[in-house]
């Protein structure tokens, strides 16, 4: 697999001018996929314009200055995806990477409380040593827990300082979803129905948006809050 990207066959999730130069960042592997990530050298050149080329990019990473998730990352080419808090403490910006309803992934302002958690879906769940649980979550990571109260596709509201789980959005009626893939990806809808497909088909879910219900598959259901969305949504998102 190659190294490198040029910027017009780089990702449609990309929100980046493509005919500007030849090429662009590639992610590395990471916990975020190469189509459905930012990589951060494109996050403080292109999206936040903190610098002109990629060389004064990779410096100021590589310096530290810039946080993921609340861990300092100096890898220019550090994939960044959905829900990922991107933070800049010397000059106090924090930033939540979400797709908006164009496909594209857009860094939205946030408060500084808002940065310290960050929703993350259940993919899977392990029986490990001694009982306990371990989570698999949508980013990478991997979480013990001593009972088994969630469920694959429920989303939990974990904090960056001591990993622990502040809230749970569970995947079931009457929870209020982003939808990140498909025709309605970027919208926030209310789950209507589930629908369990006994096959190797994935699960439906039929969704209520504003103006009339729509089906989507499982995988595209994000929960982000009970009633009503518990992240800041990209309206008044950068890049749009």
């Amino acid at each position: 697999m190659s190294k490198h990207l040029k910027r017009i066959a780089a990702p449609r999730s990309l929100l980046i001018k493509r005919k500007i130069s030849r090429w662009a960042i590639k992610s590395s592997p990471g916990p975020h996929p190469v189509d459905k990530s930012i990589p951060l050298g494109t996050v403080v050149r292109d999206y936040l314009s903190m610098c002109d080329t990629k060389s004064e990019a990779k410096k100021i990473i590589s310096d530290g200055e810039v946080q993921v998730d609340g861990s300092i990352r100096r890898n220019i080419k550090f994939p960044c995806g959905l829900m990922d808090v991107v933070s800049i403490p010397k000059i106090k910006k924090f930033y939540r990477v979400i797709f908006n309803q164009k496909g594209k992934l857009v860094l939205v302002p946030i408060e500084k409380e808002e940065g310290k958690w960050k929703p993350c879906r259940i993919e899977n769940k392990t029986i490990v040593r001694r009982g306990k649980v371990q989570l698999n979550l949508h980013d990478g990571r991997n979480l013990l827990v001593d009972e088994d109260n969630y469920g694959t596709g429920d989303v939990i509201k974990l904090s960056f300082d001591d990993n622990k789980i502040i809230d749970v959005y569970k995947f079931d009626k009457n929870t209020v979803a982003m939808v990140t893939g498909g025709s309605h990806i970027g919208e926030i809808a209310t789950i209507e129905e589930i629908r369990v497909t006994r096959s190797s088909r994935p699960n439906v879910v039929v969704l209520k948006g504003k103006n009339s219900s729509f089906p989507t598959i499982k995988d595209y259901v994000f929960p982000i809050g009970k009633e009503s969305p518990e992240i800041k949504l990209p309206e008044v998102s950068l890049n749009e």
